[in-house]
């Protein structure tokens, strides 16, 4: 992606340039390093399993690995799609979303009681995953095109009532499923996009109210199934059924104890390598990293995580309009919950939902959908730092 620059010679005549605006390097390293290590430690969870694998201990690694390849090729091609055709495509991802969401209620496949699934050939996709982004993108949109001209202005009801609708029909085929991790990290999503978009502390508060009543009427209404009750209270009580509801939770806190400050060694924990731990090279993940890196590798998992968000809070700051600087926030918001809930649900001081930890947890979905947003983040950022046309 290149840009025609011109510049004065000694004889007051202008030549002609090529110049290629910098990508951001850091936020590029840190997602990379994160992918990277994500692969490495699901070699690790699914090596010696048997039962995933059958026999191959690769598998899962060639899976990942091309896994991987279509994620950057994704981001490689909205990181080099004009920004006039990011906003006029914006729509059609948004109806795509909607449209895999629908298929899923009617055709999808049930896995851990979530009907979330599509088989597509030999693939299984998660449209809630995309479903993320699309709402970022489109509220972004929304609000961009109603008040970009009027950008000193608070953002009114009507822009509010708007957003909402654009992503109360996601929440709404989501919650059918039911996928409640994902409606979680949906929800809090769509509240940081709307501080960061403007939206008034009346409306910030009574979406929090609201949020809260909602809750406790599906509990006292037993709207939510039984699994998802039986997690809630082993969250607050690993102890109370330790072999049942409690057991995940027991587990991951023993394998992140298990690996002190430096750990066992990667392809080395004990936990790991006897598969105590359920899901652990997708839900799980960060429990192998607590095992067999310690503490300082988690760490320094953790670090990587920040330093993507930062990146991204970064680049909404110094975007040159409204529809980059929410998409850019939005996406930090959509990270940052989401590496909170996986991580926190690893350590205990968060209910299990089964959501994967961003670039690092196995699985096409999760990380094509993250990638196509890192492909935005870059793509809003040349677009911020692009230099205008010199030599006028």
């Amino acid at each position: 992606m290149t840009i025609l620059q011109t510049r004065p010679t000694r004889t007051g005549q202008t030549t002609s340039s090529l110049r290629a605006p910098g990508l951001d390097w850091l936020l590029m390293a840190a997602s990379l390093a994160l992918v990277a290590l994500g692969t490495l430690l699901v070699w690790s969870a699914t090596s010696t399993r048997a039962d995933l694998t059958g026999g191959d201990a690769d598998a899962y690694l060639r899976k990942q690995l091309v896994n991987v390849a279509i994620g950057l090729v994704l981001m490689v091609a909205v990181m080099a799609t004009d920004h006039r055709w990011v906003r006029i495509l914006a729509p059609l991802a948004y109806v795509a979303s909607v449209g895999g969401l629908v298929m899923v209620l009617v055709a999808g496949s049930t896995i851990n009681g979530s009907r979330s699934w599509l088989q597509v050939g030999g693939m299984s996709i998660q449209p809630s995953e995309f479903a993320k982004l699309a709402v970022v993108i489109g509220m972004a949109l929304v609000v961009a095109e109603r008040t970009e001209r009027r950008w000193g202005r608070t953002v009114g009801s009507l822009e509010v009532v708007a957003m909402l609708a654009i992503a109360g029909v996601p929440a709404a085929l989501i919650l059918l499923q039911p996928d409640l991790g994902t409606m979680l990290v949906l929800s809090a999503t769509v509240f940081g996009v709307l501080a960061i978009a403007g939206a008034g502390r009346l409306w910030l508060g009574g979406l929090t109210l609201g949020a809260v009543a909602g809750a406790a009427v599906a509990v006292a209404g037993g709207v939510l199934k039984p699994y998802q009750v039986d997690r809630f209270l082993a969250f607050t009580n690993p102890d109370l059924d330790p072999r049942g509801a409690g057991y995940n939770v027991e587990q991951a806190r023993i394998a992140v104890g298990n690996g002190g400050l430096f750990g066992q060694g990667l392809f080395e924990g004990s936990q790991t390598r006897s598969g105590f731990v359920p899901e652990q090279h997708t839900d799980f993940i960060f429990t192998v990293a607590g095992e067999e890196l310690g503490l300082v590798g988690a760490g320094v998992l953790i670090l990587l995580l920040a330093v993507v968000i930062w990146r991204a809070l970064a680049i909404s700051a110094q975007a040159g309009d409204l529809f980059g600087r929410v998409a850019a926030a939005g996406i930090a918001c959509w990270f940052g919950f989401q590496a909170f809930q996986n991580i926190g649900m690893c350590l205990g001081i968060m209910p299990v939902t089964g959501v994967p930890l961003p670039f690092v947890s196995y699985g096409g979905s999760s990380l094509f959908a993250g990638m196509l947003a890192l492909g935005l983040l870059q793509n809003i950022h040349l677009r911020s730092t692009t230099p205008r046309h010199q030599g006028r």
